[in-house]
C-alpha cells in the first residue's frame, strides 16, 4: 500500500527549485498528488502532497536533506487521515477587497474560528489601486462551514466587520461537502 506524505518547502527563490523537488519525488517512485507554491517576497514557499512506496519513504526524506545545501528548508509529515467523525456542511467562497490596514485578516479569521469554520484555502495580496494608487487589500478564501453553523448569523457578523474595516465582502455558497475527518 502506498504511503502519502505532506511536505513544506521554503527558501530563497531561484529558477529550478520545483524541478529539484520533482526530480527527487520521481527518483523515489513517487507521484506528485497536489501542491500550492508561490513566490512571496524573495522567497519560494510551497506545500505538496506525494504518494510513494513505503520502502522509499526514508530514502526520499534523506534525499530531501540535500536541498539544504541549496538554501531550502524541507519539513516532511506523514499524511494520516484523522479519525474524526463524518461531517456535513457547505463550501463557501469569501472575498474581501478594501483599503489595506493592519488587522483585516485577524478580525475576519477570528470570527470564522468562533463559528467553527475551517479555512481550507486563503490567498491574499496588497496591490496598488488602478486610479488612486492607494494600497488595496484583496483576499479570497475557501471555507468549510459545518452544518451546525448559523450561516445567516455568520454572514451578518462578517458584514458588520466589513463595515467597520471599510472593505467589501462577498460570501457565497459554491458547494456542499460530506466527508470523514473534515470540520
Amino acid at each position: 500500500m502506498a504511503q502519502r506524505l505532506v511536505m513544506t518547502i521554503i527558501g530563497p527563490d531561484r529558477p529550478g527549485l520545483v524541478d529539484s523537488v520533482a526530480a527527487l519525488v520521481t527518483d523515489h517512485q513517487g507521484n506528485w498528488l497536489e501542491s500550492r507554491m508561490s513566490r512571496l517576497g524573495g522567497f519560494f514557499a510551497g506545500i505538496l502532497r506525494v504518494e510513494l512506496p513505503p520502502e522509499k519513504h526514508q530514502q526520499l526524506v534523506a534525499s530531501l536533506e540535500s536541498l539544504k545545501s541549496k538554501g531550502l528548508t524541507v519539513v516532511v509529515h506523514p499524511d494520516e487521515q484523522a479519525s474524526a467523525p463524518a461531517s456535513v456542511g457547505q463550501i463557501v467562497q469569501l472575498e474581501v477587497v478594501g483599503h489595506d490596514r493592519p488587522g483585516i485578516v485577524r478580525q475576519i479569521s477570528h470570527e470564522l474560528a468562533a463559528y467553527g469554520v475551517n479555512v481550507e484555502e486563503l490567498d491574499t495580496e496588497c496591490a496598488s489601486a488602478a486610479m488612486s494608487g492607494e494600497t488595496l487589500f484583496r483576499a479570497r478564501a475557501r471555507l468549510s462551514i459545518p452544518e451546525s453553523c448559523n450561516t445567516a448569523e455568520l454572514r451578518r457578523r462578517l458584514e458588520r466587520i466589513a463595515e467597520d474595516l471599510i472593505v467589501d465582502i462577498s460570501f457565497e455558497e459554491v458547494g456542499r461537502f460530506e466527508a470523514a475527518g473534515r470540520g
